[in-house]
């Protein structure tokens, strides 16, 4: 039988946000904390906003340190075997130009469609960007940013912000047409009545885009975290030795299977957002 012990949780530190971080120690079950300042809060009005660092705010900047370093790497690889008289990059260099190459013409520029290289930068700072604050996660003492609805929900409304300024610049006066439905093709009184009906509809349909990109991010990169405090939680709750192997086995196998969820709910993240940007782009009614 398991011994009843000091309560440590190792799991939901993961995606809960706090005014601590953790950090390793021996004294107190290997989890410390150390508490983040503390700001007084700014006031609009009657609002009152506190912009004091929290544990999530610490790890979307290291996330976002940890990829202009490694862009930076790549970066500075690329040049050293270009401009040293070798054919092609090697090594690391190589195989972030690999990387970059798959995105820009398998995503970017299928999707977007005609002068797609614009919105190549765009696309894959936000899929290295998700990339790292997914994969900061699952290393110790580190912490899911992106498993914070409010994170998701901020990077889907700058996607949301970039997928509108691109119909405005792409359409024109045309832009209006992806707001307020107006057919064509059919008599007035037909038309007025459509939209009336659909431009509701059409609202909804730019809001709902910004909104799957938030849910799917925020549940995806939590659920994971879910599954292990469960399967965790099945040696606690049989106080038992002999089951403990089987739940370990699993969380290691879910935690393996968390570094390829990182890394596809990215990717998805990025498809999502070109997609949009070719879609407004070409829209017509």
């Amino acid at each position: 039988m398991l011994q009843a012990g000091p309560a440590i949780d190792i799991i939901t530190p993961h995606i809960t946000d706090a005014h601590a971080i953790d950090y390793p120690c021996l004294h107190t079950g290997f989890v410390c904390e150390m508490a983040l300042p503390r700001w007084a809060p700014i006031h609009l009005g009657p609002v009152a906003i506190d912009m004091s660092p929290t544990k999530h705010v610490v790890w979307l900047g290291i996330a976002a340190i940890l990829c202009l370093i490694t862009m930076l790497m790549a970066a500075r690889a690329h040049a050293r075997t270009t401009f040293g008289g070798q054919r092609a990059p090697s090594g690391f260099g190589n195989g972030m130009e690999a990387f970059v190459l798959f995105l820009r013409n398998e995503v970017v520029i299928p999707n977007v469609g005609p002068k797609g290289d614009k919105f190549v930068p765009f696309i894959l700072t936000l899929f290295f960007f998700i990339l790292f604050a997914n994969l900061c996660g699952l290393i110790p003492y580190g912490s899911t940013a992106t498993g914070n609805i409010g994170v998701t929900a901020t990077l889907a409304l700058i996607t949301f912000v970039v997928v509108e300024i691109a119909g405005m610049r792409e359409q024109g006066r045309g832009y209006i047409s992806t707001i307020v439905y107006w057919p064509h093709d059919v008599p007035v009184g037909v038309k007025s009545f459509m939209t009336f009906i659909m431009t509701p509809v059409e609202i909804a349909g730019k809001l709902a885009k910004p909104f799957a990109l938030a849910i799917r991010l925020f549940a995806n990169m939590t659920a994971g975290h879910v599954v292990l405090l469960a399967l965790i939680g099945l040696i606690f709750t049989f106080q038992s030795y002999i089951v403990a192997p089987a739940p370990v086995a699993m969380a290691v196998a879910i935690s393996l299977l968390e570094i390829f969820v990182s890394l596809l709910q990215a990717f998805i993240f990025a498809l999502l957002s070109a997609v949009f940007i070719g879609q407004i782009r070409t829209a017509t009614h």
